[in-house]
């Protein structure tokens, strides 16, 4: 299920972002239901082959794929700002209350119904949430801009995480703790099988100890979290679980497996959820499901390679050298604090100011797809603040570069040095009227800053050029 999820994930998170996605939340869903209805009547007739397995299990993590982005992404829409970290806590929880319930419950609907009962309750289940769906009725939101088409869509994406100052340092710093936080689930059945000599009855106890320490937690974090800057928890709980990766790595006993198991859920609940959380938040509305889509990528990517490795290192050393090095990377991951701070996300205003004044007033009709477009914003400076003036427009780049332009520059008139012009473009006139929608008033106050220099009872001149190629001669 995992190679549709991330091949998928930035084609669905682009469709989330310019489609309906309670449309698109029914239609994935109903995939989902259909694939492991059908998955249940092969099972039952006896007719399951490996080939149809995998088919169904592919058809099963596509409906996924187009499901998770857009779930993601309507947090934000169902509850207030300040409840976005107990609501993706919560979502955590979940989470790991499924992966320590789900397979004891598959295990006893296995052994009363057989595997195919499996399917057919996943599927009765997934109807639930069609149903659930289906009465929902989010305020739907008439888009001022001319929407996207897929492929620009997907660009779009890249280039904001690309640029996006919030959301690199969630990417990197996710990334580095999965790569590392992986080892636990690469290496504890091996763990459990080998050298405690589990059975899968109490191997599930070692899971549900998990998931116990995660609902324990998550009644702390909310304190937590106001007593704590993002930075600051996300480096306390990964110091803590690299201590616990150290104390599994040389246990021997299962009550005290299963007490570690219970405080690295603790740990555990502290740090995935507050990377989801500065996700959520590094990203605003426009990109929003595309963005938590390569977000998804990088940490389903990063569990995956990290799996790989550890099972190599295992396979190589031992499982306790395995966890002893997974435990170093999970205290080295604390330098990267200073050089790729999340807290910035935090106190960010990422919604739209749509303080850029509107294009209708320009009378020339003017194609949707012309382009490329040159915006040029000319400034009149004192020449004894030029310095000041470069470090504050210099600042605006990235955010330019991040909403569609490219080409970004800034020059001084030889001639006149109090007279400055800032440029860049962008691929075409409707993608420029869409970053007039995209742009932040986090923006409009770096905007300010540099704006604030400009001298003249005038505000700053703003002019539009569309690339005009030769023209062939008619006959």
């Amino acid at each position: 299920m995992g190679v549709p999820v991330l091949l998928l994930a930035l084609p669905a998170g682009s469709l989330a972002d310019f489609f309906d996605r309670r449309r698109l939340l029914i239609g994935s869903n109903l995939c989902i239901a259909i694939a492991a209805a059908l998955l249940g009547g092969v099972t039952m007739s006896g007719q399951t082959t490996p080939a149809l397995l995998l088919t169904f299990t592919f058809l099963l993590g596509m409906g996924t794929a187009f499901s998770n982005p857009a779930w993601q992404a309507t947090v934000p829409d169902l509850v207030p700002k300040y409840l976005i970290p107990a609501a993706t806590t919560l979502g955590g929880v979940s989470v790991n209350l499924a992966r320590a319930v789900g397979p004891a419950l598959g295990g006893l609907v296995v052994a009363l119904g057989g595997p195919q009962a499996v399917f057919l309750l996943n599927a009765l289940s997934t109807l639930a949430i069609v149903f659930a769906l289906w009465r929902w009725r989010p305020q739907s939101i008439r888009p001022a801009v001319p929407a996207e088409r897929l492929m620009g869509a997907m660009r779009a994406g890249l280039r904001f995480v690309r640029y996006s100052e919030q959301m690199r340092p969630v990417l990197v710093r996710a990334l580095a703790f999965i790569l590392c936080g992986s080892a636990l689930w690469a290496l504890l059945p091996v763990l459990g099988r080998q050298r405690l000599g589990l059975d899968a009855a109490r191997y599930g106890l070692l899971l549900g100890a998990v998931g116990t320490g995660a609902v324990v937690a998550s009644n702390f974090l909310p304190v937590l979290r106001r007593r704590l800057n993002i930075d600051h928890l996300v480096g306390a709980a990964s110091m803590a679980l690299a201590a616990l990766f150290v104390l599994l790595a040389e246990i021997r006993s299962f009550a005290l497996t299963l007490a570690a198991m219970s405080f690295i859920g603790m740990a555990w609940i502290a740090l995935l959820p507050s990377f989801n959380v500065a996700a959520v938040q590094a990203v605003p509305p426009w990109v929003r499901a595309r963005g938590l889509a390569f977000y998804n990528v990088v940490v389903m990517g990063g569990a995956a390679a990290g799996a790989v490795l550890w099972g190599s290192v295992a396979a190589a050393f031992s499982v306790s050298a395995a966890l002893m090095l997974a435990a170093a990377g999970l205290a080295a991951t604390v330098l990267l604090v200073p050089l790729f701070p999340m807290r910035g996300a935090e106190h960010v205003d990422l919604t739209p100011a749509g303080h850029w004044p509107t294009l209708e007033g320009i009378t020339e009709v003017i194609e949707p797809d012309a382009g490329p477009v040159l915006v040029t914003v000319e400034y009149r400076i004192d020449p004894a603040r030029g310095d000041e003036f470069l470090r504050r427009v210099h600042a605006t780049r990235r955010t330019r570069q991040r909403d569609g332009g490219y080409a970004w520059g800034v020059y001084r008139d030889t001639e006149n040095p109090s007279r400055y012009l800032e440029n860049f473009l962008v691929d075409s006139w409707s993608e420029h009227q869409r970053q007039h929608a995209r742009v932040t008033r986090d923006d409009q106050a770096q905007e300010a800053l540099a704006r604030a220099l400009h001298v003249g009872p005038d505000p700053p001149v703003v002019r539009h050029y569309l690339y005009a190629p030769a023209r062939r001669n008619e006959q």
